[in-house]
């Protein structure tokens, strides 16, 4: 039986993502406890691994697939179609890089990431620059390779957050910027502050766990698609729909730390979990982009977890769990001393409101970086220098400061963004939620988030990557991204949480 060529390509598709799904596996091993002295046989695997993947997104054989099938395109299947969109936007990115530079760019991050938990654990950051300098270096030249228009760093967003460039985030992040540093003057001039010190008792691990178990049960996480693990820098990682595996890291000075991390890996989780089937086997079956992948893990952590009705449904069975810590500690004492707001140095600890400070700083020294502003040497100093600007504070280590984060070491330029954008496509997509579905705090309160997950799932998760990210916004909410709705819910939550308005 002699095969089509729409039948050829997406053989041929199939067998890419397979090799990506065994790519995904190597890099959770490596990320969730393989030994140390096998980090670097790992990272030979990664190398051979991602450069098979580059070289069958490059091949000759895909460049007559593109071409032949371009021919008939507007008769091809939708989802035909938009994996031959998807493919052909990665040839050509792909095709301008030389394939002996990218094996050394892959095995290199393999490298960074395991030189990076490293120097984080021993406050190094001398340790880690030469990976990251070689990194940057490497980002800038495909930068060249790709080219660009206004601004280098818009030829990284695109691929993370198609249609969002710089002057879009600079105008909306200055927008954000000035609402939050407004509600943080009320705190500081109005508010009653909270009492923080309820919150200061040991819970341990296994309590942690098995109220985060709880919560993700109820959130309609599919322990049968998925697993929890532990790692340094929690992360969620989609193999294929049926197997999701999220991470996350405990403290047990600090419950909230894994207890809100898995919340958030859990939101990402579910998103992967109900893709369209059709897209299994597809480079469709993955988000519409970071930004809306941020979203999902984001609605459910802040839109919801961090919510007074989360708290009024899960606050008795979280006393049971961690008894006796909390169990003279009323609700709304428990709720306000959660959701208080105070510079940190943190990121994935950081507060509701100054979260998205933290993007921000990020991102103006990636922009900084990538444009031949800011040079690795000089990071730490310029880390500090932005802390001090825009939250009052200075890390006191490189740990706590420049080497926190673990996206840089992976290649990540470009990503950080998404964790702003997503805040407020989670904020505009819940203002919407509000009209369609009557009295969503009463759902949040009860036993039973079908109807949330549901709406979710009808209006973002099922389309994979079929749509792109300013499409589903759109198509959901009536309108282009629109900050006003996270800014008016902050403003309402903080409110409440330090009673500036009694």
């Amino acid at each position: 039986m002699v095969e089509t060529l729409e039948e050829e390509f997406l053989a041929y598709i199939k067998k890419m993502e397979a090799l990506e799904e065994a790519l995904a596996l190597v890099y959770w091993d490596l990320r969730t406890g393989a030994p140390a002295k096998g980090m670097e046989g790992r990272s030979d695997v990664i190398g051979v691994l991602s450069e098979e993947i580059f070289n069958m997104q490059t091949s000759e054989e895909m460049a007559a697939f593109i071409a032949g099938l371009n021919l008939n395109k507007e008769n091809l299947p939708e989802i035909t179609r938009k994996t031959l969109e998807e493919s052909q936007k990665n040839y050509d990115l792909n095709k301008k890089i030389p394939s002996k530079e990218y094996a050394e760019y892959t095995k290199l991050v393999a490298q960074a990431e395991t030189a990076w938990t490293a120097a984080r654990e021993q406050n190094d950051f001398a340790a880690f620059e030469p990976f990251l300098t070689r990194i940057l270096e490497m980002k800038r030249k495909f930068v060249e390779y790709w080219g660009y228009d206004e601004n280098k760093y818009d030829t990284l967003l695109d691929q993370y957050e198609p249609g969002v460039t710089v002057a879009v985030l600079d105008s909306v992040f200055a927008q954000v910027r000035d609402g939050i540093m407004n509600i943080r003057e009320k705190i500081a001039t109005k508010g009653i502050n909270p009492d923080a010190t309820i919150l200061n008792t040991k819970i341990s691990e296994a309590k942690q766990k098995e109220f985060s178990i709880h919560i993700l049960n109820k959130m309609g996480f599919d322990f049968e698609a998925g697993r929890l693990d532990e790692t340094v820098h929690p992360f969620a990682t989609g193999l294929n729909t049926g197997d999701v595996r999220i991470t996350t890291r405990y403290n047990e000075n600090d419950f909230k730390m894994a207890v809100f991390g898995t919340i958030h890996e859990g939101g990402h989780a579910i998103y992967e979990q109900n893709f369209d089937s059709a897209l299994i086997g597809t480079p469709l079956a993955n988000g519409a982009s970071m930004g809306i992948h941020e979203s999902q893990s984001l609605f459910y952590e802040i839109i919801i977890g961090s919510s007074l009705a989360f708290w009024k449904s899960n606050y008795a069975d979280f006393q049971a769990i961690t008894k006796p810590a909390f169990d003279n500690v009323k609700l709304e004492d428990f709720y306000r001393a959660v959701n208080i707001s105070e510079s940190s140095l943190i990121r994935i600890e950081a507060d509701t409101l100054t979260y998205p400070l933290h993007i921000m700083i990020r991102y103006e020294l990636e922009k900084a970086l990538i444009n031949g502003d800011l040079e690795v040497k000089d990071l730490p100093k310029a880390w500090g220098d932005k802390y001090e600007e825009y939250l009052g504070i200075r890390p006191d280590s490189d740990t706590n400061g420049v080497l926190q984060d673990i996206h840089w070491a992976g290649g990540d330029f470009g990503y950080f963004p998404s964790y702003a954008l997503g805040l407020m496509y989670a904020a505009q997509f819940y203002n919407q939620m509000q009209k369609e579905i009557s009295d969503i705090d009463a759902i949040i309160a009860s036993d039973d988030y079908s109807e949330l997950k549901e709406w979710l799932t009808a209006h973002v998760h099922q389309f994979g990557k079929t749509k792109q990210p300013l499409e589903i916004l759109t198509d959901t909410t009536g309108e282009g991204l629109n900050p006003t709705y996270l800014l008016d819910l902050l403003e309402k939550r903080y409110a409440y949480v330090y009673q500036f308005d009694k």
